[in-house]
């Protein structure tokens, strides 16, 4: 482990390569089975509000129909999800062809909001827990497994590719501390494969 201006982060983030390989993978992050969706901060309740009439035109009757019987989001303070359908989709996902996107993002790269989707979402597979400070660790999926190939294939740093969502969540300067540590780390685990190699 190592720390950010108190964030407690896992080292396994300093050394895993990850890109997202949609195709493959189907979109699967916003199909989890469980029937619980993506964790929300509070002040994402208004956010989900405000851009909600964009993101609805993308979805199914199904979808619209649940938002309308059981709402969008569950929970209380502290511990906000968005609903799901059928104990998996989240009540954002549209399809195309058989990938699941989020409707709350396709509004977003439209122009119709500002509001990108939770950032619970934008940061998976790393996720966020609070005690004793925050504390980030990687979430190991077996559907991600195609994105842990495309990411090794291309050498993309997990921190890399999580370079916009840990801006949006942290700033600019937390992320460049954060990189140069993940950076020294990954290096220094390189240099110790190298050196046990030789």
């Amino acid at each position: 482990m190592f720390i950010i201006r108190g964030a407690i982060i896992e080292e396994d983030i300093a050394h895993i390569r990850f890109a997202c390989d949609l195709q493959e993978c189907k979109g699967a992050c916003c199909t989890l089975p469980g029937g619980r969706g993506a964790p929300l901060e509070d002040s994402e309740l208004e956010e989900i509000e405000r851009s909600c009439s964009h993101a609805f035109k993308y979805l199914s009757a199904e979808n619209l129909r649940e938002i309308r019987e059981n709402g969008m989001v569950e929970g209380m303070p502290g511990g906000y999800a968005t609903r799901c359908l059928d104990d998996r989709d989240c009540v954002f996902v549209f399809y195309e062809n058989t990938v699941a996107y989020c409707s709350l993002e396709k509004a977003f790269f439209e122009g119709k909001t500002s509001w990108r989707k939770p950032i619970s979402c934008h940061l998976f597979p790393v996720r966020i827990s609070r005690s004793a400070g925050e504390n980030l660790r990687y979430e190991q999926l077996r559907a991600c497994a195609p994105a842990k190939i495309k990411g090794l294939a291309e050498d993309v740093p997990l921190y890399d590719f999580l370079r916009e969502a840990l801006v949006r969540r942290f700033g600019l300067t937390w992320y460049k501390e954060f990189r140069s540590q993940c950076s020294r780390l990954d290096n220094y685990m390189s240099d110790n494969e190298k050196f046990e190699k030789e």
